[in-house]
């Protein structure tokens, strides 16, 4: 099913998110130094790249294909719990690890918090109510999975790795593929999560 904005609200809600995701995205390729191959290598910028092409196009173009699938229940509920987890994980492994400043501290924000934050709330709020069935938790978690599978063998290959739990060269395979393990493990679980809020909220709805 489609979730198309009526709600005036909701319309702004979208627009002033894309916005900013875009600019966060174009900002952050601005700041960086690497390889446009590398920017578009990590998790972070991939899943923002999804909200903001979901919000643009369900809100801009609803009526094309790429409109039309960015409206899916389904699909805009895949694209929350990968940004969840971007948020999740900055937050509680990476951010220790360094110290942006000056414009890369504003879209480091952006990009890890302000974003997935803003993006959960829409979820919460303007996602339709028992869409969701329980495979669907399954099906989330091969994007995580094929972006490991190809972080690792683009990393083989270039001798670069997006993130420190995936450095094959610092911490061996054994440790990559464990941390890897608990990835795929965690957007499953999180992935269930979601999906029985989305049932248990439908049936409260339904018992008022």
């Amino acid at each position: 099913m489609q979730n198309k904005p009526t709600n005036p609200i909701e319309k702004f809600f979208k627009a002033f998110l894309s916005l900013i995701t875009w600019f966060a995205i174009i900002l952050q390729l601005y700041l960086t130094n690497g390889s446009f191959f590398n920017f578009i290598s990590y998790f972070t910028i991939l899943s923002n790249i999804l909200v903001a092409l979901s919000l643009t196009s369900s809100l801009f173009f609803p009526n094309t294909t790429l409109g039309k699938y960015f409206s899916l229940v389904k699909v805009q509920s895949a694209i929350a719990l990968y940004i969840f987890i971007v948020g999740l994980v900055y937050n509680l492994v990476l951010r220790g690890i360094w110290s942006p400043t000056g414009w890369q501290l504003v879209v480091d924000n952006l990009l890890h918090v302000a974003v997935p934050v803003v993006y959960v709330v829409y979820w919460l709020i303007y996602i339709p109510k028992g869409l969701l069935n329980w495979v669907d938790g399954l099906v989330w978690a091969y994007f995580p999975l094929a972006y490991l599978i190809y972080s690792l063998i683009r990393g083989h290959v270039v001798g670069w790795y997006p993130y420190p739990f995936l450095d094959v060269n610092k911490i061996g395979y054994q440790k990559v593929l464990i941390n890897s393990g608990f990835m795929v493990i965690a957007f499953f679980v999180v992935g269930l999560f979601m999906i029985a809020f989305n049932k248990l909220t439908k049936k409260n709805k339904s018992t008022i």
